[in-house]
């Protein structure tokens, strides 16, 4: 620990001491705006870096549509316009070296079409950045009435399995943030929270396969951040949406944004309701083989049927205070309650090696489970001078509760469907609480020619007490099950620190050195067996961006990464959870960190065309291991460092503007994976060659009509040890804006062709297993929105300040 604390007042005093002794190097940067050629007022201008659209500084048009922003460090910007009533624009990238003269900006009313402008009115829907992809989620009709999970199954270079369980190019692993928070969820906990969250409330999706060292070093395929909505126009302003779905059962969806600003007080909130129902069909086959001669020793054929019921709710409500133009000090609290009921039955065949039906169970499962969670921020920016140096402090807490309430009933027949022994009921009470505690602190320092230096420290301690008590009923009585209930609590802090310098090289080249350093102590106590354990190692994690432009069309990228993933909670815990009569899960205390070596390459072409290259080497491997027992037919589901894996991969992306009202993303991933390990106590070696296609074509018509077509499809494919094959999805989507452009109608397909069924099989040892699955996707989504807007920008000018949607952060995490 002594050494971990110094080695994070060395970043931190090596940072302050370079940046104290640095010259500064800044630029003026002076345009105008207009509307029909008329110059207009109190027009707010936001200065946006370029690579991940974060503001910089805000200003206003004066009364002759003038503005400039001063003292503007070397590097590549965007420049912003946005004014009540008319559309907002944005520039094309633009590269500061010296001072600069912009040509005029033309902003075009709300209530007339845009004829010829040198900029863009509205965000594409995929917009590719030098170190991310950003997904703008409303710019896609046929997201009305999704959830976020389904939109992230939509979005390019994004898989999801059977499971929910997310990929990332190919790679599992990946750590989800909330706007620029980590979730610190993962598997059905995380697919639960994404499935329960409307589409509605989605502002942006940003994809990072090799993020900077200022974010965490855990998802070792990358980290994708979801940005819920959040305004920040002068005045009162919001939008209310309604939503109704219908695919073998009903759904619907409603939802209300608010938000005020004047003077120094930005408040803001939102609320949403979600009721869904579904379905999932899902039939497994599994053949018991003898380990030793290799024979099929029976046979197991499982067909279940699942209803699912939940009506969640969801709130946001915050507040930005601008002290001084200098300073901001923003709160938020989030919070979401999901309550879920599922019934599900099934009939259990079992066969002898020729087939003959030796014996059936029935299987009834009841569950209800309640799932929620509040979550706080608050946070302090402060600039320390005139040209962006800032300091931002940032304390969360995060609770999440859960409560699951089990009746497990079982049926046993002979062959000739006569009862053979007596039914038996399982009850389960799984109660869980998760409490994460987090304070960080970022430095940022400007420095001349552009360059800029960056450091920071973080901590965050995590307490998990998950409980499963359970009860056998015996002859209408119920007896406490003391063999099967089971107690965990995992603790686990992580202390943190980094340091990252930037730099461009004149024009043509610019690079971004980065190290993570990240000090680990976890402890595991198994109270009903008593079993321990402790974790406590310290890892470092470069990266390191070289960036060259060729020329105006086209430009190369290669960065290099290293991350971690570490063991989800629930899979440390040693001790036996029931799924069914016969399939079991069980954790595994002895579990390591998985350590990935990331490298990509990528060529852009003319802004719209890139083409990436990508190598990983992963080490110690956490996959889900299947171990049958063949006397009594059981199958115990275990996670396992089985293997290392590597993998070549090859990606393009396509965006492009082909004519005034059609647009489109074209994306295409095609990988290598390669396990290799020992499973069972045999040498395993699997690989496959996967390609995934994604297309989203958008169309505007006259008359504010629009239409969508999109898409994806994936060959045969390794997940994990299961070989899925192959399988894809076409979506349909119209618009139409009414009430003078302050309403949208949204009708959609998903799903057209109901094609997204899913099968699979695993072949290795004494595993050959092979299930079919589909769910309730084909749905009619039709979605109605009003935006409402009373006020407009106010006269006083700020230099900076939180104005801006498309800031990643300024204040509050939004």
């Amino acid at each position: 620990m002594k050494n971990l604390v110094k080695t994070l007042f060395l970043f931190i005093g090596i940072a302050i001491s370079y940046a104290s002794i640095a010259q500064q190097s800044s630029y003026l940067i002076k345009g105008s705006i207009k509307s029909n050629q008329s110059p207009i007022e109190s027009v707010l201008i936001s200065l946006l870096k370029s690579t991940d659209s974060s503001l910089v500084k805000t200003t206003l048009s004066d009364k002759n549509g003038l503005f400039d922003f001063e003292k503007v460090p070397g590097g590549t910007y965007i420049i912003s316009a946005n004014l009540v009533g008319y559309q907002k624009i944005f520039s094309q990238p633009l590269l500061v070296n010296k001072n600069i003269q912009l040509p005029d900006l033309q902003l075009v009313s709300t209530n007339k079409q845009l004829a010829e402008v040198t900029v863009s009115s509205k965000k594409p829907l995929v917009q590719q950045l030098t170190d991310r992809m950003v997904i703008n989620v409303d710019a896609s009709p046929t997201n009305v009435g999704a959830s976020a999970l389904e939109v992230l199954e939509k979005s390019p270079g994004i898989t999801v399995d059977k499971d929910g369980n997310i990929s990332l190019k190919g790679k599992e692993g990946v750590m989800v943030y909330m706007d620029g928070r980590p979730s610190y969820l993962s598997g059905q906990d995380l697919a639960n929270l994404l499935r329960n969250m409307q589409a509605n409330q989605l502002d942006q999706i940003e994809i990072m396969t090799n993020p900077p060292a200022k974010y965490d070093a855990a998802g070792k395929a990358g980290i994708i951040n979801i940005k819920t909505k959040k305004n920040k126009v002068f005045g009162f302003n919001g939008s209310v949406t309604v939503g109704y779905g219908q695919g073998v059962y009903a759904r619907n969806n409603q939802s209300v944004n608010l938000n005020y600003r004047k003077n120094k007080i930005n408040v803001f909130g939102n609320i949403g309701h979600n009721d869904r129902e579904s379905f999932q069909n899902l039939t497994i086959n599994r053949s018991f083989i003898d380990n030793n001669s290799k024979n099929i020793v029976s046979l197991f054929e499982q067909n279940t049927i699942m209803r699912n019921s939940n009506s969640s709710y969801n709130g946001k409500i915050g507040a930005d205070y601008f002290v001084d133009k200098k300073t901001t000090i923003g709160i938020v609290v989030n919070g979401f309650v999901n309550p879920n009921q599922q019934l599900s039955e099934g009939n259990i065949n079992i066969f002898n090696a020729n087939h003959a039906l030796l014996s059936t169970t029935r299987a009834v499962s009841n569950s209800n489970n309640k799932w929620k969670n509040i979550s706080s921020n608050f946070n302090i920016r402060h600039l320390l001078d005139t040209v962006g140096t800032e300091i931002t402090f940032d304390a969360d807490y995060l609770k999440y509760n859960s409560s699951n309430n089990q009746a497990l009933s079982n049926a046993y027949f002979n062959q000739s469907g006569i009862p053979s022994a007596k039914p038996d009921t399982l009850l389960g009470y799984l109660p869980q609480s998760i409490d994460i505690y987090s304070v960080k602190i970022d430095y940022s320092h400007p420095l001349k020619k552009g360059a800029k230096l960056e450091a920071g420290l973080k901590s965050s301690y995590v307490t998990t007490d998950a409980n499963a008590l359970y009860d056998s009923l015996i002859n209408g009585q119920r007896v406490n099950d003391v063999n099967r209930s089971n107690h965990f609590i995992y603790k686990e802090n992580i202390n943190a620190a980094y340091v990252n310098f930037s730099k461009p090289f004149g024009e043509k080249f610019s690079m971004q050195l980065g190290l993570r350093a990240e000090h680990t102590l976890a402890k595991g106590n198994q109270i009903t067996t008593n079993i321990q354990f402790d974790r406590n190692y310290i890892q470092f994690f470069p990266t390191a961006y070289f960036q060259y432009n060729l020329n105006k069309s086209n430009s190369f990228v290669i960065n290099y990464g290293k991350r971690i993933r570490r063991p989800d909670y629930e899979s440390l815990n040693p001790f036996v959870e029931f799924l069914d009569r016969y399939t079991f899960e069980q954790g595994n205390p002895y579990l390591v960190p998985e350590f990935s070596h990331n490298v990509e390459l990528s060529h852009t072409f003319k802004g719209f065309l890139t083409t990436t290259l990508n190598y990983t080497n992963t080490t110690d491997i956490i996959q889900d291991v299947l171990i049958q027992n063949n006397a009594t037919n059981e199958t115990y589901i275990k996670k396992e460092n089985i293997a290392n894996q590597k993998q070549f991969g090859l990606s393009v992306n396509a965006s492009n503007q082909y004519t005034k009202w059609w647009s489109g993303n074209i994306y295409m991933n095609v990988f290598h994976n390669e396990f290799n390990g020992i499973i069972n106590g045999d040498q395993v070696n699997q690989s496959a060659v996967t390609a995934l296609f994604n297309i989203s074509q958008q169309f505007k018509f006259n008359k504010g009509w629009s239409a969508e077509i999109s898409g994806f499809y994936r060959t045969e494919g390794l997940e994990g040890l299961f070989v899925i094959q192959p399988f894809g999805v076409i979506n349909l989507g119209v618009g139409k804006q009414v009430l003078k452009n302050k309403g949208s109608i949204r009708l959609n397909v998903r799903d057209v062709l109901w094609s997204q069924r899913i099968n699979g099989s695993a072949k290795y040892s004494s595993i050959d297993v092979n299930f079919h699955q589909f769910n309730d996707n084909r749905i009619v989504n039709l979605s109605f929105t009003y935006r409402f807007s009373k006020g407009k920008a106010t006269t006083s000018q700020r230099k900076r300040g939180g104005a801006d949607d498309e800031q990643s952060r300024v204040g509050s995490k939004n």
